[in-house]
């Protein structure tokens, strides 16, 4: 931790924040957050934590973009640093940004739904630390990070909103949370910055709550036991027949009520939609090298005839040919399968 950070940490160590807003958002959730964000007052009680899905080597403005929007000041939430109010902190590319009592910290731990920084760990840090105390917002984006992040939110006391989807550029990820969350409710982006200035208004009104214990935690220690009880040689109930995407290991089910989830022992973790969405990454990426494969194959079995026929083995420079025609014929196929699902896939994100 560096200087700056530990400085920060220790004279934030007395302000506890009363409310922290934890917003989650991917495609089209920039302009849903710049139209939140504006209708933030500049003495907002909370401070506000935001993960939006970036290339982990791309570089984020969004810091930039939103202190131009509004009146509370936006930064990239750094490691260590301690949380003001009226204070908006972004996960930077490539880092979950995970919450603790008054302060804040980076992992570069596995990827979550396929993304680091991932929705759904941010609102579980939350759902931690802060309790009823944790208000959390899903936005704009396909598939379905933050979902179950936000039921633990709800289960801990804290509140859920998702924008509306009829409102959202992508709706994918409020309609899952929607569909699977007791959402509290249901705004267009601009409203909710209004409902959020309301609530963190309010008085305090602690719950009793169930025992303080993360739902990663109780992934990974449902994971590890599995484990080890298959290396005893006992049986393993909850090992699938599905593998990793991210590193091959084998993924374990886990279901809470009518929530599906998937985890290696690794920490790689998938919803149902999201794992799908990394498989068929993975078919598109076979494919791809199979086309290169069997346009190599083609180039070489000319290359070949080539040279046959400058021996005159006619009957060889032939066979070359042939075989050069059947590789093409085949990648020529495979490129019309990918151009077909490429349109499949555009068809069912319009639909």
């Amino acid at each position: 931790m560096t200087q700056a950070a530990n400085h920060n940490a220790d004279s934030s160590k007395d302000l506890a924040i009363p409310f922290a807003i934890v917003i989650g958002a991917s495609a089209g959730g920039v302009e849903a957050l710049v139209r939140l964000v504006k209708k933030l007052p500049a003495n907002l009680s909370a401070a506000v934590f935001i993960v939006v899905h970036f290339p982990p080597y791309g570089k984020s403005v969004l810091p930039q973009i939103l202190n131009r929007s509004g009146s509370l000041r936006a930064k990239h939430a750094e490691d260590g640093d301690g949380i003001l109010p009226g204070h908006i902190y972004v996960a930077p590319p490539g880092y979950h940004l995970l919450l603790r009592q008054n302060s804040m910290f980076l992992s570069h731990g596995p990827r979550e739904n396929g993304h680091r920084p991932a929705i759904d760990l941010l609102f579980r840090s939350a759902a931690k630390a802060y309790q009823s105390r944790a208000i959390g917002v899903v936005l704009s984006g396909a598939l379905d990070d933050g979902t179950v992040g936000l039921e633990l939110i709800k289960s801990k006391g804290g509140i859920a909103i998702a924008q509306d989807p009829n409102e959202a550029v992508f709706d994918s990820m409020p309609r899952s949370a929607i569909a699977n969350v007791e959402i509290d409710y249901v705004l267009p982006a601009t409203d909710i910055a209004s409902i959020l200035t309301k609530l963190v208004s309010s008085p305090l009104t602690e719950k009793p709550m169930p025992p303080d214990e993360t739902q990663i935690e109780q992934e990974a220690e449902v994971v590890a036991a599995d484990k080890a009880a298959s290396e005893q040689g006992e049986n393993a109930n909850r090992a699938s027949a599905v593998t990793c995407p991210e590193c091959g290991g084998v993924l374990w089910e886990i279901r809470n009520d009518n929530l599906v989830r998937f985890r290696c022992h690794v920490g790689h973790a998938y919803s149902l939609d999201s794992l799908i969405s990394e498989q068929a990454d993975m078919v598109e990426q076979a494919l791809w090298a199979a086309v290169r494969a069997l346009e190599e194959k083609a180039a070489l079995a000319r290359r070949m005839s080539s040279h046959a026929r400058q021996q005159n083995y006619a009957h060889t420079e032939n066979q070359f040919q042939e075989r050069a025609h059947e590789a093409e014929k085949s990648a020529n196929l495979l490129r019309q399968i990918l151009f077909q699902s490429s349109r499949n896939s555009e068809a069912n994100q319009a639909s």
